[in-house]
């Protein structure tokens, strides 16, 4: 496909999201490639090419799926940008959101593992003075890696994307999200319910600060990126709203039409979701840490452990799920733009990450899970 051709496919893109269905042809900007395993025990190839096809339309604009396990399937669809309709890179960098958690966890787990830090010890162990006294029960390291500390949500830019855009280049320093939490008081007693948000590992990335008199990003970097070869993964310097290398460019649909939110200041999520990544590292990350190589055991058992409260999924890190009949352990991120999983059974038999550049990614996800997710999980 010639330039003039995928720039006139990328205006009827922008005119079918903004006016009403795509036109058939604009379905033809990008690439679909895919490799299919021959071994019979491997992934639903026809399900998984479906997912992508059509590719960019209403949901999404780009995509980037790679199964593994028994069997392999691997899958890019899409335009790199509206404006030009270039073919979506297929080793792209991009937001990971909150897959940033599996990491952070990791690392404190490692530090338990060394004996730096103990799990069952108050966070003003390490943090003195941080959690007020309006907690009458100590919150323990453990509360915060299972989300069951009960510290309540810090502010915000924004309560929608559309809120948030205008601000998108300014910097919420994460130190005032957690004094701006904590100054609410507990929601519940640490430990008797679990509520998913990202305060608990913002404050846990400023813990592995303190315990290693080191930075996050560092931290990061020298335990787990490089050691796993994670050559594709970083974090931006503190009010860099770029993705630095190569990367597809971010929409989200604000008054129906699609908007450009690749570059945004996400200082404030910090070591609950500022990573960049690439499928490829991500996959790497994910075997090597449920193969036990990126946290010892028994420190991993806390990653496959949800708490005995009512109503928990979730681990340190990771959410249990069961989809078409198995057990499947996994983390959704979203930023504006970039909606990512990884997600894999305990034995490794079936995984998948994908980076999907959703035009809703801060919705409720589930669409989007539905159709570039749940079909690695087919058999």
């Amino acid at each position: 496909m010639n330039r003039r051709t995928r720039t006139a496919l990328a205006a009827v893109l922008l005119l079918g999201l903004t006016t009403g269905p795509l036109a058939a042809t604009a379905t033809a900007a990008g690439t679909a490639s895919a490799s299919v395993p021959a071994a019979q025990r491997g992934p639903d190839a026809d399900a998984l090419r479906a997912g992508i096809a059509g590719l960019p339309d209403q949901d999404a604009t780009a995509a980037l799926i790679r199964v593994g396990g028994d069997g392999r399937w691997t899958g890019t669809a899409g335009v790199r940008d509206l404006r030009t309709g270039a073919p979506a890179l297929s080793d792209a960098r991009f937001r990971a959101g909150s897959t940033t958690k599996v990491v952070t966890a990791a690392l404190v787990l490692q530090l338990a593992a060394e004996g730096k830090v103990d799990l069952n010890a108050p966070v003003n162990t390490y943090l003195p003075g941080l959690v007020p006294a309006s907690f009458t029960r100590p919150v323990t390291v453990r509360n915060l890696l299972n989300f069951t500390s009960g510290i309540q949500a810090g502010p915000s830019l924004g309560d929608t994307v559309a809120d948030e855009y205008p601000h998108r280049f300014e910097t919420l320093p994460y130190q005032d999200v957690v004094t701006g939490g904590l100054s609410r008081g507990p929601a519940f007693e640490p430990g008797t319910q679990q509520h998913y948000g990202n305060i608990d590992y913002t404050i846990l990335g400023m813990l592995i600060e303190k315990v290693t008199g080191d930075a996050y990003a560092h931290q990061a970097e020298v335990r787990i990126f490089r050691p796993v070869g994670m050559t594709g993964s970083s974090f931006p310097a503190p009010g860099d709203p770029r993705i630095h290398g190569p990367h597809n460019r971010g929409y989200q649909l604000i008054d129906g039409k699609p908007v450009d939110v690749t570059e945004w200041n996400m200082t404030d999520r910090f070591a609950a979701g500022d990573m960049i990544s690439t499928t490829r590292d991500l996959e790497r990350f994910l075997f090597a840490l449920f193969r036990g190589q990126v946290v010892p055991e028994p420190q991993l058992k806390e990653m496959f452990t949800v708490p005995d409260v009512p109503g928990a999924t979730r681990s340190a890190g990771l959410e249990r799920l069961v989809v078409n009949g198995k057990e499947v352990w996994g983390k959704t991120g979203a930023r504006p733009g970039y909606h990512t999983v990884i997600a894999a059974t305990r034995d490794l038999s079936r995984t998948l990450v994908y980076s999907v550049n959703s035009t809703d990614a801060k919705g409720d996800g589930m669409k989007i899970v539905q159709r570039f997710g749940l079909a690695a999980f087919n058999r």
